[in-house]
């Protein structure tokens, strides 16, 4: 029985049915399936400008295939603009907020099945996790990327703005260059361009089987976008007629392939924070460790930015998603057993799909030519981190640093110590008391990493720290490190001038310092206050788990 006969039938809810024909509907209507559309619609970021008018797509698809859609909206941030002040502490808690409200939306109305559209880097996973928690017949599709800009004859996203104010500020560029490349690098509505966070998820999705294949690639502002979104939204009728749910199709496996799939396109480290999370809420044991292990067999073969050359576009040129997919089935990377939204298996979708013998190339290499033998996000463990941290090493080419510890309390410290170029060569930026808990919020630091890149010191310089980093980072840059520095982590303990060893060959990040100094400091050590006494901020910080666990909110049983 659909859920939502429990909300229109029978003469005791005449009440129910009179508000809904109050919104023009009629019992032809009524009788039907009601499928929600939710889309993070706002005017706060390009990302989500745009997904009001796929969501009437969308709505289109469900109407078509014999359903009655009922549009809803969450909230978005705009990571972009949060950047670099206090906004950004929003961001990872928009992730739990979105959850919250998709979940309480299908609950309250009793909606019979979910099509999720979203575009920014936290909508995503966000709504992603509240199809797993609702479990009801869903269907996840992405808003589609932004088109890079051209400035001075080459694409430009906005990576290269961030990476520009610390060209500015260390006298490499003059304000009208900056102002010129700021007018051009966002051309268009849709995500940020290269395999930041938002396109790495978007990735995700395909991998995952919960968004049909082939969404992920084409462009936000493309009628072939606008296609995309009307056969997800017509899919709906063929999962509920079958009674597919998110539990049939978010699997352990199905997290092994997209946990495969970001290895394999150099994507964002914050895929580890969000599958986590994401598995959390399907009840599905994923670790630290198998992202190691997933690591180790998959090799880097997507040459995309920030790492690489080429933006999602010229992916989505050469074949998108599905021909990374089928590579990696080829190789037997990829479980071909797992269900999709499709009605079919990965295998089955995959066998739909033919490409050149020479397609993907120079944006897929073979597999017989690499970019990485093994893949781009790896998990470190030492003494700085007993529960794990997390680095991207697409583009890097030293394994090992060495430096002395340059402490700073705060984002904004350390931001400023950057701008007055006070960071130098063979320093190791410890940013800490950003994490889950002690951002709160655990906020990216693309100003910071950007940055130093624009002053030169991408590769000479280390930033450790148990907040996060934008998708769009570049670098030495160790993150989520665990456990943080507001729960009394190792991180709380290090001193200015204390030497940092970081091996990424044998996956160690360790604090040179005695374990009788650091039980020493331990005792002396007491938490900070926190920065927030009430609201979303405070509620965060009192629910979150650490970094290792996907920051998730969900209650200790």
């Amino acid at each position: 029985m659909l859920v939502s006969r429990t909300v229109v039938d029978g003469p005791s809810r005449a009440p129910h049915r009179a508000m809904y024909k109050a919104m023009g509907l009629n019992d032809a209507d009524l009788s039907k399936p009601m499928v929600g559309v939710s889309s993070t619609c706002n005017e706060a970021t390009p990302c989500n400008i745009h997904l009001g008018q796929l969501a009437q797509f969308a709505k289109k698809g469900v109407k078509d295939c014999g359903c009655t859609p009922r549009e809803f909206t969450a909230i978005s941030v705009s990571d972009g603009i949060a950047m670099g002040h206090e906004g950004m502490k929003a961001s990872l808690v928009s992730r739990e907020v979105i959850a919250d409200s998709i979940e309480l939306m299908m609950r309250a109305h009793r909606y019979d099945g979910l099509v999720g559209i979203s575009g920014c880097d936290k909508s995503l996973p966000g709504t992603m996790m509240g199809m797993a928690r609702i479990n009801l017949p869903s269907l996840f599709v992405y808003g589609g990327t932004i088109l890079p800009g051209i400035w001075n004859g080459k694409a430009v996203t906005v990576q290269d703005v961030y990476e520009a104010v610390g060209a500015f500020d260390a006298g490499k560029m003059t304000i009208e260059e900056l102002t010129s490349l700021e007018n051009v690098a966002c051309p268009s509505a849709g995500s940020c361009g290269g395999m930041y966070t938002a396109n790495t998820m978007a990735c995700v999705s395909e991998a995952l089987g919960i968004a049909l294949p082939g969404s992920a690639g084409p462009p936000a502002e493309s009628v072939r976008r606008h296609q995309i979104c009307y056969e997800t939204g017509k899919k709906i009728f063929d999962l509920l007629e079958n009674n597919i749910r998110p539990k049939d199709i978010l699997t352990f496996e199905s997290f092994e392939n997209a946990i495969t799939i970001v290895n394999s396109i150099g994507g964002s480290t914050n895929a580890v924070l969000h599958l986590i999370a994401i598995s959390k809420e399907m009840g599905v044991k994923l670790t630290l460790r198998d992202f190691e292990r997933i690591r180790k067999r998959t090799p880097h073969i997507v040459d995309m930015r920030p790492g690489g050359l080429y933006v999602m576009v010229d992916l989505d040129r050469v074949g998108g998603v599905p021909l990374i997919l089928k590579s990696l089935l080829k190789q037997g990377l990829i479980h071909g057993d797992a269900l999709t939204v499709s009605g079919r298996t990965m295998e089955e979708n995959l066998e739909m799909v033919e490409f050149g013998t020479n397609s993907g190339e120079p944006v897929v290499k073979k597999f017989e030519r690499p970019i990485h033998q093994q893949g781009t996000l790896k998990i470190l463990y030492g003494t700085l981190a007993p529960e794990g941290a997390v680095i991207k090493i697409a583009g890097l080419e030293s394994t090992k640093f060495e430096g002395r510890a340059k402490i700073f309390n705060s984002e904004e410290e350390a931001f400023k110590a950057i701008s007055l170029q006070r960071i130098k060569k063979g320093d190791v930026v410890i940013i800490r008391y950003e994490g889950p808990k002690g951002g709160p919020g655990m906020r990216e630091m693309l100003a910071v990493t950007a940055a130093l890149v624009g002053q030169g010191l991408g590769t000479e310089v280390a930033i450790v720290t148990d907040g996060r980093f934008s998708g769009a980072t570049r670098g030495i840059m160790i993150g989520h490190v665990s456990p943080e520095a507001m729960t009394g982590g190792p991180i709380s303990l290090v001193k200015n001038g204390d030497r940092i060893m970081i091996d990424l060959t044998k996956s160690k990040i360790d604090l040179m310092v005695s374990k009788k100094e650091l039980a020493r400091r331990k005792k002396s050590w007491h938490p900070v206050k926190p920065r927030y006494k009430t609201g979303v901020l405070a509620k965060f910080a009192l629910l979150t788990r650490s970094a290792s666990e996907g920051a998730v909110t969900i209650p200790v049983n």
